[in-house]
């Protein structure tokens, strides 16, 4: 019996046709997990794609990376991987030669995620300058969540607790599903034509595709184009949704947003108290200073009063008369007694005070005073004043003392 016996080479080739002669695995998609994920020197990718039962390996090159691959492929992610199925003849091992990779599920959202975060982010949603800031005693509260459910009641239960005066307004939006974007879009841009003072935004917790709604742009941009101060609580903790980064204030929950939203009537009471003792101390106080300030300006009034200060200006006026009158009388006095000196030492140097006294005055017919002998002449008369009279003489004989 003869016996056909082939290589390794062959059957591996024989394979491989069989392989690339079958239509269907020259294009076809695959659905699995990650795993064994290398980046090799070259630029290709070396993986596998596994599922519950069975793993695949796969190979992505490196020219068909740069147009097949938008993200960073990573162990674990769920992808699903386009390409063909054939042979590696040298190992004798078939592999998916892939093309292209998007990922699936909870991982294609977190792209879509992902991508509108950073075009927001460049667009400045995300920006803190533009963040209004929360009103400090809010009135009116516009709430956009679901109708039922527990994210109302637990407003509800924190507003009545923390000040029952806010009033509360509801717009019951749709806050999952397909329809749930553009209902909260339509609930922030309700609340921002009405007179409330901030909008909460939320609903309880939820997965990913739950919370979905809140990563639409519509959302974004509704919250971007208010001019009221939208608060978002969408129920997660630890994962942000596009719509807490683009609100003026993020809360964890929906009941922790209307904490952060409502002041608690029982501290602002407080605190009005002990502003109301306040004030009364400081009012004591600056009466207490006011009092010892007019005790003070009464007394400098008092002591710059017109009136005393006329008196004394009369008094003062009176003392100068009397002063200047002394002055004046002594001042006199002392003229006067000059005077009767001067008028006894001219008394005593008047010519007719020494006529009196048996002395004559002589003076020519002309009235010209005769000092000496030599202004006479024998047989021409002068005169002789007298005391009491005149007399006209005429001299017989003039003798001239020698001298």
């Amino acid at each position: 019996m003869n016996k056909r016996v082939f290589t390794v080479s062959q059957i591996n080739s024989y394979v491989g046709r069989i392989f690339n002669g079958d239509y269907a695995l020259k294009h076809i998609y695959l659905k699995g997990e990650v795993s064994n994920c290398k980046y090799h020197s070259s630029g290709n990718i070396f993986f596998s794609l596994k599922d519950e039962h069975s793993t695949i390996r796969c190979i992505m090159f490196r020219q068909d990376k740069l147009q097949g691959l938008s993200f960073t492929l990573e162990d674990g992610q769920m992808v699903i991987a386009g390409g063909r199925i054939s042979v590696f003849e040298r190992d004798g091992v078939y592999q998916l030669y892939v093309k292209d990779i998007e990922l699936s599920g909870r991982g294609e959202l977190y792209l879509r995620y992902e991508q509108l975060k950073k075009e927001l982010a460049e667009k400045g949603y995300f920006d803190f300058e533009r963040k209004k800031p929360l009103p400090m005693y809010p009135r009116k509260i516009g709430i956009v969540t679901a109708s039922t459910g527990a994210a109302i009641e637990d407003i509800k239960s924190v507003a009545e607790r923390r000040n029952p005066f806010v009033q509360l307004y509801l717009y019951p939006a749709i806050v999952q599903g397909t329809a749930a974007a553009p209902s909260i879009a339509a609930g922030i841009r309700y609340f921002d034509r009405t007179d409330v003072d901030v909008v909460i935004i939320g609903r309880g917790g939820g997965s990913i595709e739950d919370l979905w709604a809140f990563n639409e742009r519509i959302v974004a941009d509704a919250i971007y184009s208010a001019q009221k101060v939208i608060v978002s609580g969408t129920g997660h903790e630890i994962d942000m949704t596009i719509a807490d980064y683009c609100a003026d204030l993020r809360a964890p929950t929906p009941s922790a947003a209307c904490e952060q939203v409502i002041p608690d009537i029982g501290i602002i009471l407080n605190q009005l108290n002990n502003y109301y003792y306040e004030m009364n101390l400081k009012m004591e106080q600056k009466l207490l200073r006011c009092r010892s300030d007019l005790e003070l300006l009464t007394r400098k009034l008092d002591a710059s009063r017109p009136d005393r200060k006329l008196l004394e200006k009369k008094m003062l006026l009176s003392d100068m008369r009397k002063q200047l009158d002394r002055r004046i009388e002594a001042k006199a006095n002392m003229i006067a007694q000059t005077y009767r000196l001067l008028v006894e030492r001219i008394s005593g140097l008047n010519p007719a005070k020494r006529l009196q006294g048996g002395y004559a005055f002589a003076q020519t017919t002309d009235s010209e005073p005769i000092s000496s002998v030599v202004q006479l002449n024998e047989g021409e008369a002068f005169e002789l004043i007298f005391s009491d009279g005149e007399a006209f003489v005429t001299p017989e004989r003039i003798i001239k003392h020698e001298e």
